[in-house]
């Protein structure tokens, strides 16, 4: 709010001409006036300077460390960062009502949107377009920041439950791939091409200083080198571009009093909740302390604990330690006359041995040569009745072989002939059992069909007898009914009679 009211002091005490908007060939729709620029800001046709208006689908450019603040026609402002470019697509506003619409596209830099009265009627009339989706304001102060890679956006505010009764701001970040709301003061979300937004987040110092850094280079214009007689020219000047949007001076001087209202309630909010902050730092500070006394009382205490163990451990050690050495060297010394015994006895086995083996071996070589002489011979005669056996059995083997196929297909001559003569035999007995099954199926389906046909008959009968009763007992009732009305005739005919006599 005190941002709104700095720029309509400047909208009413601009020093700048607004003659040069005249020259714009674009088509005039007049959305807002420039209220404060520093460095180069321009359009696409001309430089742009405070009290200049703005038109709509204009192209404004802010280049390095500099930076615009824009008061639109519902009293929205637009602050744009260094190195951006913001296009004013839609702006359409009834002043009577309050009702209409505003898009505007960041394509890159930064831009920081306080909504107006459009935003306070219907809050979701005010959305953002950057290159990765939208950002849709509810009534609320957010900033954007676009770059290459992604886009970051911050909420300001305000928050749930304010103290000056103002609708909780919102921002919905989205895409196709999904959407962010952040509802909860400095929060900020990041949106990158191809991907759903990130989960809402409270922003942390470094980001922050970022955001600021961006709206760094714009400062509010001081006013310098202007006459009274130019002051008022302007001011006139600016009073009728106002009139003309829709705005006149009271309405204006109205707003700069519930501005300042709400700038002072605001200080007085601020100063509250720095009090409470304090409050609770000392109280921290309090408990802190004596949390930190308990710890250091406890700390030593059981630092204390600890070097008594030590100091025993140490002494327990070093009595062990003492009395290791003392077996150590004891167990060295007869170690050491254990192995000097060991190894001269071990020298005398070594020679004996050596001696014994080389005996042994010597027996050994004569042993296997005799061994792999009489092998030889043995291999020989082996081989030689093997010779012998196997042409022996290769001669019994083929004889046997030529008996067993000629036995064979005896045999096999033999069965067929045996079981052609079964076969016709297992027909012709197929065949008679057929008949007679069949002939005993005709007779059994005749005599069912004869039992049917009798059952039949005696239900036919049964029901013709049964309907032949039904007709004597409806003729009977007939009967009985017209004789109970001939009798009835006949009483009523004596009583008329009598009644007549």
């Amino acid at each position: 709010m005190k941002k709104i009211f700095s720029l309509l002091v400047l909208i009413l005490f601009s020093l700048s001409s607004p003659s040069v908007a005249d020259e714009v060939d674009i088509e005039k729709q007049l959305i807002g006036i420039v209220g404060a620029v520093t460095g180069t800001v321009k359009t696409e046709t001309r430089d742009l300077k405070a009290g200049d208006k703005i038109y709509l689908n204009e192209t404004i450019l802010a280049g390095v460390e500099s930076g615009t603040q824009i008061l639109l026609l519902d009293q929205s402002t637009f602050t744009i960062g260094s190195d951006s470019e913001v296009v004013m697509d839609t702006f359409i506003y009834d002043p009577a009502t309050s009702e209409g619409k505003i898009v505007a596209s960041v394509k890159q830099g930064s831009l920081k949107v306080i909504s107006g009265l459009i935003s306070k009627k219907n809050p979701d009339s005010l959305t953002v377009e950057v290159p990765e989706g939208t950002l849709g304001s509810r009534g609320t102060e957010f900033q954007t920041n676009v770059t290459k890679n992604q886009t970051s956006t911050l909420l300001i505010g305000p928050g749930q439950n304010n103290t000056l009764g103002l609708r909780p701001g919102a921002v919905l970040v989205g895409n196709k791939f999904g959407s962010t709301l952040l509802n909860n003061p400095y929060s900020m979300t990041t949106m990158q091409k191809g991907k759903a937004p990130g989960q809402a987040r409270k922003i942390t110092k470094a980001q922050l200083k970022k955001f600021k850094k961006k709206m760094k280079a714009l400062k509010v214009a001081k006013l310098s080198g202007a006459s009274k007689d130019e002051k008022k020219a302007i001011r006139k000047q600016i009073r009728k571009d106002l009139k003309a949007a829709g705005l006149d001076k009271d309405e204006i001087k109205s707003l700069i009093k519930e501005n300042i209202k709400k700038d002072k309630e605001k200080k007085a909010v601020k100063k509250k909740e720095k009090k409470k902050k304090k409050k609770a730092k000392a109280k921290n500070k309090k408990t802190k302390k004596k949390k930190a006394k308990a710890e250091n009382k406890k700390t030593k205490k059981k630092k204390a604990k600890a070097k008594n163990k030590k100091t025993k451990k140490k002494k327990a050690t070093a009595k062990k330690k003492s009395t290791k050495k003392k077996k150590a060297t004891a167990k060295k010394k007869s170690t050491k006359k254990k192995k000097a015994v060991k190894k001269k006895t071990t020298k005398k086995k070594k020679a004996v041995k050596k001696k014994t083996t080389k005996k042994k071996k010597a027996v050994k070589k004569k042993i296997v040569k005799k061994k792999k002489a009489v092998k030889k011979k043995t291999t020989k005669k082996k081989k030689a009745v093997k010779k012998k056996t196997t042409k022996k059995k290769k001669a019994v083997k083929k004889k046997t072989t030529k008996n067993k196929k000629s036995a064979k297909k005896k045999s096999t001559k033999k069965k067929k002939a045996v079981k052609k003569k079964t076969t016709k035999k297992k027909k012709a007995v197929k065949k008679k059992t057929t008949k007679k099954k069949k002939a005993v199926k005709k007779k059994k389906v005749v005599k069912k069909k004869k039992a049917v046909k009798k059952k039949k008959a005696v239900k036919k009968k049964k029901v013709v007898k049964k309907k032949k009763v039904v007709k004597k007992k409806k003729v009977s009732k007939k009967k009985k009914v017209q004789k109970k009305k001939v009798a009835q005739k006949k009483k009523k005919a004596k009583k008329k009679r009598k009644k007549k006599k």
